[in-house]
């Protein structure tokens, strides 16, 4: 009978330490998913692309270059980082993740050398605190799914942590309160606990965030540092305008309607507020050999047709981008097919361009906005920007666009520019 009751209560004892486990593997994961989101985002500060990590399992896998995977495309979106204007690219949203889960596997290693699983009230803390990266998560996955339209594998890996670890601290609650009384619960009556373990908290997520923003590399002198538009004029009115502003800074971007970056850049520029004081026109630059004698081979095949919807549809020019921005990635899966596919493709969207993509007269016309982009020597690379004649690094169309932006827009100090 007394090996019996001996057995029991180990089982009971490893039933209660299950939750505490759990938690702190959970918290775990969460460290290193975070960590490693954190320490891409961080590598970019030198203004230099980089690849990113991108697996579900923490540190393995091939590193993404090519910026195709989710996880890139997080990266460089305009949710990735907030205080991007502060400082250039943002405080990483992964920061305070990475510091939050710190705060909970310390809280978990705690609980176990404390032995305090069958205190009701620590497990009520632990889920209070884990319930703050499952909001998080939740507002993370939204975005991603509706904005940017694909799941980061390091994000799923924060999500599934966070989930787990909130999970687990329920657990740990239910099988606590179960057993009240079998040990004394340090979170008993009164505020005291919660606020010690609350101020615990908020030191473990404030520090990193201080010293992130104190210790990031400031780039105001570089901004602006890139040259300028050498004849910025459009006497044969090759550019398109991207809006109805009439007044405002006059911005001009060089960009191909299949290149992904350039699709990313517009995403950053509309999450940036500015459009209302800026005067937006385009300057299209397919990299189709079909109408670009610039370019030796097909990088975008088909953008020469969607370029010439684009110009057919004069005024309505905008609304023929934005749709092939929208349907970008069923165009160029079209165009690995059949080259011709999304001219047609833009024809059956807009039949009223029909008669006049492949025409004589508009090839012309982005004949003379080849020739523009060579009298003011611009390099064969999207997208490119200039603001005000002022070129926007190429460095700070991604990440840095906030930063630039209002260095640009709002200096203190003038620009240098180099000739």
């Amino acid at each position: 009978m007394e090996q019996a009751d001996s057995e029991v209560r180990r089982r009971i004892d490893w039933l209660v330490l299950a939750p505490v486990v759990l938690f702190t593997l959970a918290a775990l994961a969460g460290v290193f998913f975070a960590g490693l989101s954190t320490y891409d985002f961080v590598r970019h500060l030198d203004r230099q692309l980089h690849g990113v990590h991108c697996s579900f399992i923490p540190g393995l896998g091939a590193l993404d270059a090519s910026g195709a995977s989710g996880c890139s495309q997080a990266l460089m979106s305009p949710w990735s980082a907030v205080l991007r204007s502060v400082t250039w690219g943002g405080l990483p949203v992964a920061l305070p993740g990475l510091a939050l889960f710190s705060f909970l596997v310390f809280r978990g290693i705690d609980l176990a050398i404390r032995r305090r699983e069958c205190s009701p009230g620590s497990w009520s803390f632990l889920a209070v605190a884990a319930a703050f990266p499952v909001l998080a998560s939740v507002v993370m996955g939204v975005i991603a799914v509706v904005n940017i339209g694909t799941l980061c594998k390091l994000c799923v890996g924060i999500y599934a942590s966070s989930i787990v670890a909130f999970g687990a601290a329920l657990w740990g609650w239910y099988q606590a309160h179960a057993r009240r009384g079998l040990a004394a619960d340090p979170f008993g009556p009164g505020p005291g606990p919660w606020i010690v373990a609350g101020a615990e908290g908020a030191t473990f997520l404030l520090v990193p965030l201080v010293l992130y923003l104190l210790l990031a590399p400031d780039a105001s002198a570089l901004v602006g540092a890139c040259g300028r538009l050498l004849k910025p004029d459009d006497p044969s009115g090759v550019l398109i305008a991207l809006d109805d502003n009439e007044t405002g800074t006059p911005v001009i971007e060089v960009l191909d309607p299949l290149c992904p970056a350039c699709r990313a850049f517009e995403r950053r520029y509309q999450a940036t507020g500015r459009a209302e004081t800026l005067q937006r026109r385009a300057l299209l630059f397919p990299l189709d050999s079909t109408c670009n004698w610039m370019v030796s081979e097909d990088v975008h095949p088909g953008a020469c047709a969607v370029s010439e919807a684009v110009v057919c549809a004069g005024e309505r020019g905008r609304e023929v981008l934005a749709w092939a921005y929208q349907e970008q990635d069923a165009l160029r899966a079209a165009a690995e097919q059949d080259p011709s596919r999304p001219g047609a493709m833009a024809a059956e969207r807009f039949p009223d361009l029909a008669s006049c993509i492949g025409t004589s007269s508009v090839r012309a016309r982005i004949n003379r906005g080849l020739r523009w982009a060579v009298a003011n020597q611009l390099p064969v690379l999207m997208p490119q920007v200039f603001v005000d004649g002022q070129k926007v690094c190429d460095e700070d169309t991604d990440l840095g666009l906030d930063f630039a932006l209002a260095r640009l827009l709002d200096p203190v100090v003038p620009p240098t520019s180099n000739p």
